[in-house]
């Protein structure tokens, strides 16, 4: 039995307008897909703008929005200080992507190190010796490497430099961790529809994504060596082989899954937290938007995993966030647990 808010609350009548909610465009397509699934099965409209996890944390700070969406998490000083709860909602692997003429699915190989001295700009053809060596026996093109990253405040831009930082000395001394940074080499995109179209029309160029944006592409998948010294592919499996180091620490269950142990764990996962306000003035726009981040760990899962996403669905995991939207809301109420569907 999981405990969530009180059975007075739960038939309190929403406001008229839609739920609405913005931030990280890592999850934006799941959120869609899981938007209309709900109002599909007699759920409240919800809308979702795709704006950055920066922006999503600033309209949620000033509440104009029911929920935000981050892949940065707050730590629980930010998290006191602006009077928000903070949960763990899906998660995805962060791929690089690249448009090389010649190259199939699969066969280019990069590591940690060589993908940070790329957007250092020290290595700027894709015939370099770094990345022949990393791909003995292939044919890589004499181009030069068109680098491209966020140029909004970004999620994805914090769990990719939150791994450079891990892989790479220089790149941690130089520029560390931003979801906003001043990077040395390349060009600007906004969001990861951005950074996606940008290498699609761009001969040479290589970008950062969340999986589904690189299928929606067509992206050649690329395969990254991990901590373990093995090359592997993003997909479900090698996400949850990375699940498996996470600990979900404290209020806030901050967690960033990047270079984990383990022979087939994908080395750049991101984890997209849901942010609600504590005792939210508007008992009927707390009680939808909660109903709705119910219905997506309890019936969101297919549509998680179709889109390339990996849900969060630990029956443990869920409970203990569960038992934190009693901040939302005083009162309790039990619900049976229906599990994934």
């Amino acid at each position: 039995m999981l405990s969530i808010v009180a059975s007075a609350a739960l038939h309190a009548a929403p406001s008229d307008g839609p739920i609405q909610g913005a931030g990280a465009s890592f999850p934006a397509p799941v959120l869609q897909a899981w938007a209309n699934d709900y109002a599909a099965n007699g759920g409240a409209k919800v809308r979702y703008e795709s704006v950055g996890s920066s922006e999503g944390i600033l309209r949620i700070t000033v509440r104009s929005v029911d929920f935000a969406m981050t892949d940065v998490p707050l730590t629980q000083a930010e998290l006191l200080q602006d009077d928000l709860v903070q949960f763990p909602l899906v998660l995805g692997a962060v791929v690089p992507v690249v448009n090389l003429p010649g190259i199939d699915a699969g066969e280019l190989h990069l590591s940690g190190p060589v993908l940070a001295d790329i957007y250092l700009g020290k290595v700027t053809r894709w015939n370099a010796p770094s990345l022949r060596a990393l791909n003995p026996g292939r044919s890589l093109p004499d181009l030069p490497i068109q680098a491209v990253h966020r140029s909004d405040g970004s999620g994805t831009s914090f769990v990719f430099t939150y791994y450079l930082s891990r892989v790479s000395d220089e790149w941690n001394e130089r520029l560390g961790i931003g979801s906003r940074l001043h990077w040395p080499a390349g060009s600007g995109a906004k969001g990861n529809e951005g950074v996606a179209s940008a290498v699609h029309r761009t001969a040479g160029a290589i970008g950062y994504v969340q999986l589904a944006y690189a299928e929606q592409q067509g992206f050649a998948p690329v395969r990254m060596l991990n901590a373990a010294d093995q090359f592997v592919s993003a997909s479900e499996t090698s996400v949850r082989a990375a699940l498996a180091a996470a600990r979900w620490t404290g209020p806030g269950f901050y967690e960033v899954l990047v270079n984990k142990s383990g022979d087939t764990s994908w080395p750049i996962v991101g984890v997209s937290y849901a942010l609600l306000h504590r005792r939210q003035e508007d008992r009927g726009d707390a009680v939808a938007t909660l109903r709705f981040l119910d219905w997506i760990y309890r019936h969101g899962g297919e549509a998680a995993r179709r889109l390339h996403y990996v849900p969060v669905d630990g029956r443990d995991l869920v409970k203990r966030i569960e038992d934190e939207w009693s901040q939302v809301h005083d009162e309790e109420r039990s619900i049976p647990w229906q599990g994934q569907q």
